[in-house]
């Protein structure tokens, strides 16, 4: 029998730092034996508990595994949902191992999703902190002008508090939208949304297109690929890992 504590149990398993794990648990995501897990020092069996997050076991890690996916649309960005909906999962079927996504993508947006095992790189690819780029290509409802992209850059308060950024570049106009590119280094839930929607052009399709420098290239939505070494050393150093 092994007894050691949830974070560092969850860490082992690559789905988050120790860190990580405690906000998972403040956030009654982690189960232990199906009873929702509120001690964040909580002790963990590991010959004889089952451990869950978001409803699906953790494992100890066996070997490091990084994927690139586009994600389609009408997509779920989590391994297991209550209301049967498509999650990302449908999509790496032919993995060995398992992946857990580095933070996350609307139901309905598209585009680049990093997902790995590596729980330090995912916790801190994901942290506002360390202020990692990701460019978002929208197209939003009326004529976006230059005053909305410099209201945007200044900052808007967000529906949590806390204040969103993102500069923007106007691509085209189409009939009674246009389509804009904005570029953000915290990304919090829903930001791109919310700054569209706060100056008065509520997005109608969002698309990412990078995110800490990796792009989609051919990738077709619903297709995947590994990292290569390279671009994963790459990560690795732009999060202070190396």
């Amino acid at each position: 029998m092994s007894l050691i504590r949830i974070n560092k149990y969850l860490s082992i398993c690559g789905i988050t730092s120790r860190r990580g794990a405690d906000a998972l648990i403040g956030e009654k995501r982690v189960t232990i034996n199906d009873r929702t897990l509120e001690e964040r020092g909580a002790i963990v069996d590991t010959d004889n508990d089952i451990v869950k997050v978001d409803g699906v076991e953790a494992l100890p890690v066996e070997e490091s595994v990084y994927v690139l996916l586009n994600k389609p649309t009408n997509t779920m960005t989590t391994l297991h949902d209550p209301f049967k909906r498509r999650t990302v999962v449908d999509y790496l079927k032919t993995l060995k191992y398992r992946v857990y996504p580095v933070g996350r993508l609307d139901f309905d947006a598209e585009g680049v999703l990093l997902l790995t095992n590596d729980g330090d790189l995912a916790y801190r690819l994901a942290h506002p902190r360390y202020r990692v780029s990701k460019i978002y290509e929208a197209t939003v409802e009326g004529r976006f002008v230059r005053a909305k992209s410099d209201q945007i850059k200044r900052g808007i308060k967000l529906d949590d508090g806390a204040i969103g950024r993102a500069k923007v570049s106007i691509l085209s106009y189409t009939g009674q939208q246009s389509k804009i590119r904005l570029t953000l280094t915290e990304g919090r839930k829903r930001e791109v949304k919310q700054l569209c929607q706060k100056v008065g052009h509520p997005v109608a399709k969002l698309r990412r297109v990078e995110f800490a420098g990796i792009r989609l290239k051919n990738l077709k939505p619903g297709q995947f690929r590994n990292l290569t070494k390279a671009e994963v050393n790459r990560l690795r150093q732009l999060v202070g890992l190396i």
